[in-house]
C-alpha cells in the first residue's frame, strides 16, 4: 500500500492511498482524513485502505484523480518525534578520518543517533530556504521508517514489527555549522534544519524481497543538478537495521505511533557507487588528495533522490529540492 498526504491548506494535509505505478490516487476520507489517524488506529484502519488500494490498482475506484507529487507533502507532515540513526558506519569512518579522529569501537555496537525536528517536516518538491550559503549547505540521501506503538525495553524483533511505511528522506545538513553546536556538548539543533520525505510512504510488503531484516536492499540514486553523484545500494551495509535503530530508541522510553526513524545517509565502501550526500564525497577528496575539491551548495542547485524498485519504476516517488534563499529574499 502507498500513502499520501495532499496539500488541502491545513497543517496535516488530506490522506490519499497512491497507486502503486505512482499514476493516481484516491482521498481516504471515508476511512480517514490524515496519516496520524490511520497510526493511530493501524489495525482497524488499515485494512480499509489496503482495500481501496486494491481498487485503485485495478482502475475500479469511482473518484481516482492523477496523482501530483508536486501536491504532496511529507507523508507525515509533522511527526511525534523524528530521530535518525547512522546506520553505515563507511559514511561515519570516511568523515572522521578525513579529520583525523578515530572511530570508537563502541559505534559497532551502539548506534549513532539524534533527535532532530519533528514539527515542520517539508514535502518532496518544497524548496529548502537557506538565508546563508556559507552554512555548509548539504544533502543527506537516507530511508526512513515510520512506526507504531513501541514498548519501551522492546527487542529488535519486537520494534521491527513496530514499523508501519517506509519513505526516503532528504535529511539536510549545514556543515559549517555542525562543529560549533557539537563543542557545546548537547547536539544539533540549527544545523539540522528541516528535512524532507518522498512523496509517498509505502508499507514494507510493497519491497517484496528487498525488504530483508528491517534493511531495503535496493540502490538509492541522488543527483545534483542533473548528474548522478550516487547510487548506493542500501541493504548490505547498513550496519545496523532498522529494527536495531528503534530497539536502540526503544531502549528506555516507549516509542510512540508517528514517530519517524531515519537510517543516516546510505553508503558504500565500494568509491564506484559514488555518495549520498557531499561531506562524504569532500572526504574521499580528503583523504586522496590532501584537500576536498567539490563545493558545498549554493542558490539554485537542485537535489534529486529516488529508489527504483527491481523492475526499474520509482517506489516512493521523486524528492526533487531547489535550494533558494528565504522567501523574499
Amino acid at each position: 500500500m502507498k500513502l499520501a498526504s495532499i496539500k488541502d491548506g491545513s497543517r496535516d494535509g488530506q490522506l490519499a492511498v497512491v497507486s502503486r505505478d505512482l499514476a493516481s490516487a484516491h482521498y481516504a476520507a471515508g476511512i480517514a482524513t490524515r496519516m496520524q489517524q490511520v497510526l493511530d488506529d493501524w489495525n482497524y484502519l488499515s485494512p480499509q485502505l489496503e482495500d481501496l488500494y486494491a481498487t485503485l490498482n485495478q482502475g475500479k475506484a469511482r473518484h481516482a484523480f492523477p496523482f501530483d507529487p508536486r501536491l504532496a507533502m511529507a507523508p507525515l507532515p509533522r511527526a511525534h518525534q523524528w530521530a535518525d540513526g547512522s546506520a553505515y558506519l563507511n559514511h561515519v569512518a570516511l568523515v572522521r578520518r578525513a579529520r583525523g579522529v578515530d572511530v570508537p569501537d563502541s559505534l559497532r555496537t551502539d548506534p549513532l543517533m539524534y533527535q532532530g525536528g519533528s514539527d515542520d517536516l517539508q514535502g518532496p518538491t518544497d524548496e529548502a530556504r537557506f538565508a546563508n550559503e556559507a552554512w555548509g549547505i548539504d544533502f543527506e540521501g537516507e530511508l526512513a521508517v515510520i512506526t507504531g506503538d513501541v514498548p519501551m525495553g522492546a527487542t529488535v524483533e519486537q520494534a521491527l514489527e513496530g514499523v508501519r511505511l517506509v519513505m526516503l528522506a532528504n535529511d539536510w545538513t549545514l556543515r559549517e555549522l555542525v562543529p560549533a553546536e557539537l563543542a557545546k556538548g548537547f547536539g544539533f539543533v540549527q544545523s539540522k534544519p528541516a528535512t524532507a520525505f518522498s512523496p509517498v510512504a509505502i508499507t514494507p510488503d510493497e519491497l517484496g524481497p528487498a525488504w530483508q531484516g528491517g534493511r531495503v536492499h535496493l540502490p538509492l540514486e541522488c543527483r545534483v543538478n542533473g548528474r548522478v553523484v550516487g547510487r548506493c545500494d542500501a541493504g548490505p551495509e547498513m550496519t545496523f537495521s532498522f529494527g536495531q535503530l528503534i530497539a536502540h530508541l526503544a531502549r528506555t522510553r516507549r516509542v510512540r505511533a508517528g514517530s519517524i526513524i531515519g537510517s543516516g545517509t546510505v553508503s558504500n565502501e565500494d568509491e564506484s557507487r559514488g555518495c549520498c550526500c557531499i561531506v562524504e564525497l569532500r572526504a574521499r577528496e580528503t583523504l586522496r588528495d590532501g584537500t576536498p575539491a567539490t563545493a558545498y551548495l549554493t542558490h539554485g542547485d537542485t537535489v534529486r533522490i529516488e529508489m527504483p524498485g527491481a523492475d526499474g519504476q520509482s517506489l516512493f516517488g521523486t524528492i526533487e529540492q531547489r535550494v533558494a534563499p528565504p522567501a523574499g529574499g
